[in-house]
């Protein structure tokens, strides 16, 4: 806390501005059109690493939210004042910073996949700045960014390893599904208990059980694409921007569409995220293969 106050004070409104900005870049959406954009047009095993890394430590952080269910700064302390244009996007536990997470899996994902030295050092510098944001702003402790770094950057070290070795390999591809099921069912289980016996409330399990049925669409769209799918890229850019357009288009219909759509409810959140990921992994990839196919024949 004495970190954060220390930098309160240097608070200015193009600052909170620029913050903001950079905070907003590790916001969900963001993340996934980069997914997408990898997954659906460029570089399948980039995208396939960044996935795993992405789902997994979110995993992770939220099974840590749960466990140890430290508040926010603010209620840690009631004195210390958060920038209030950070507030609408820190909600749950404070400690680790998902924020963080997530953007780290993305840029560290980035760093580990380039051998050119200024795009590697851009990426370092840009998951340590959301960091750096999350406390200017007031939302994180350096515990709750250092924590979650850490535990990010050694789940995307291994998710760079793991499809380093298994890109062209189709053999391991039920273990590593049964392994991303078993955490994703996992948490499912953890976060009902908690909820059940009421050591936590529904907004704190609801955000478990959203990345309980990504990380179950991911494992289970993994193992269906490689083995069954296995869709090619195409080499045309203006088909790639039309493929990707058309496929976000959607995507940002089902994430908006079934959040009223679906009832509050703990099952209905993961099913939610279950099929927005699936219709990424799997049914669109479908439906652009089916497409290309009769314009060839």
């Amino acid at each position: 806390m004495e970190f954060l106050r220390f930098l309160s004070q240097y608070r200015l409104p193009p600052l909170d501005v620029l913050f903001q900005f950079i905070t907003v870049l590790a916001q969900e959406t963001v993340i996934v059109a980069v997914i997408c954009w990898l997954y659906w047009c460029t570089d399948k095993r980039l995208a396939y690493t960044l996935g795993f890394s992405f789902f997994a430590s979110g995993l992770c952080v939220q099974g840590l939210k749960i466990t140890f269910r430290i508040p926010r700064p603010w209620v840690l302390d009631p004195d210390f004042k958060p920038v209030a244009s950070a507030l609408s996007g820190a909600t749950g536990y404070s400690f680790p910073s998902g924020h963080t997470q997530s953007a780290t899996s993305l840029l560290s994902t980035l760093c580990f996949s380039t051998h050119r030295k200024r795009l590697r050092i851009l990426c370092i510098a840009g998951f340590l700045a959301v960091g750096f944001s999350r406390m200017y702003l007031g939302v994180h402790t350096p515990k709750d960014v250092c924590v979650s770094m850490a535990v990010t950057l050694v789940l995307s070290a291994l998710s760079y390893a793991l499809f380093g070795r298994i890109a062209d390999d189709h053999s391991k591809d039920l273990i590593v599904s049964i392994i991303l099921t078993a955490v994703s069912a996992g948490l499912l289980v953890y976060a009902q208990s908690l909820h059940s016996s009421g050591v936590i409330e529904l907004e704190y399990a609801m955000d478990c059980f959203k990345s309980g049925g990504a990380g179950l669409a991911f494992a289970v769209g993994f193992y269906l694409e490689r083995r069954f799918v296995n869709f090619s890229l195409t080499r045309g850019f203006k088909t790639r921007i039309l493929r990707f357009a058309a496929g976000m288009a959607v995507t940002l219909v089902l994430q908006i569409g079934l959040r009223f759509l679906f009832p509050g409810t703990l099952f209905f959140g993961a099913l939610r995220y279950f099929l927005l990921v699936f219709w990424i992994l799997v049914l669109y990839p479908c439906i652009f293969m089916r497409l290309f196919s009769q314009k060839l024949s």
